[in-house]
């Protein structure tokens, strides 16, 4: 790994004191005009390889980076689902939202453009850190409540980049995110289209392999019960399921294999679609 950077500053953590095969790295980020945070899961095992897929793992409100790792222990989902031979290795990077508010709804903020710090610089730290990881890897996004709707407006947008888009207990509207932070959102947003996953969703030109999820005891159930209504009756393809569970970390430490099992499906089904262009040539 290292330290040499396009970003003004940058800070990783000491290889000496690194464990579960995790490090964290902290930028200079001029799309958030201020320092951002990644923890990033490094599997074993890909040394030398190349291309390697990137997952990009977005948290909810009032957390960051630490999250899906020190609350929902993926990189131990992860490592168990590689040694068992159900998931090629991927490394995965786990962002914080920008720290403003209480969140950032990952959205471009008049001062601190969330967006491009995802989409464009935490991609560009991953492959400056993990030289296994290029503009060539397939990348995946996913995320949970405010992360969920961040991963499908953004898996959307950037659908040409994106490969697959995984979900869970997903907030599928500004006005919804507006019952868990303080902010305006509504207000901040620069985009009405940002406003609402319905609306984004119909309206793309394209929309990449995409699932989502929600525990049934989740106060968002219905919503997403909604959304996968809506996408159905617009004849969007989409994998929605209902499982135990409420809007807790109970429920997202057993969605996070859910996340990495659909992206490894959507990478075998596109090498498989490569393999037979290659053989048809």
């Amino acid at each position: 790994m290292t330290t040499s950077s396009s970003f003004r500053t940058l800070s990783i953590s000491d290889r000496r004191f690194e464990a579960d095969h995790l490090l964290t790295a902290v930028v200079k980020s001029e799309a958030l005009g201020r320092r951002g945070e990644v923890t990033l899961f490094v599997p074993p095992g890909i040394e030398g390889k190349v291309d390697v897929p990137l997952a990009i793992m977005l948290h909810g409100v009032y957390s960051s980076h630490w999250a899906w790792t020190r609350k929902g222990g993926l990189h131990e989902t992860a490592c168990r689902l590689i040694a068992s031979g159900h998931l090629e290795p991927m490394v995965v990077a786990m962002p914080s939202d920008g720290l403003w508010g209480d969140g950032t709804g990952y959205l471009p903020l008049v001062d601190c453009d969330v967006e491009t710090w995802i989409m464009t610089e935490v991609p560009s730290l991953v492959a400056e850190l993990v030289p296994e990881v290029s503009t060539r890897s397939m990348m995946f996004i996913g995320g949970l409540s405010m992360g969920g709707f961040g991963a499908i407006r953004l898996g959307v947008r950037y659908a040409d980049r994106i490969a697959a888009i995984s979900a869970h207990s997903t907030v599928t509207s500004l006005l919804e995110l507006a019952d868990f932070v303080a902010e305006p959102l509504l207000e901040v947003s620069l985009a009405p289209s940002d406003h609402d996953l319905g609306d984004v969703l119909t309206r793309a030109a394209k929309v990449p392999p995409l699932r989502f999820d929600c525990g049934r005891d989740d106060p968002l159930l219905e919503s997403n019960r909604l959304l996968s209504l809506k996408l159905a009756n617009n004849a969007i393809a989409h994998e929605y399921e209902e499982y135990d569970g409420g809007h807790d970390w109970a429920y997202w430490s057993q969605s996070a294999e859910r996340s990495l099992r659909f992206f490894d499906a959507e990478r075998r089904r596109a090498e498989g679609r490569n393999n037979s262009k290659e053989i048809k040539s």
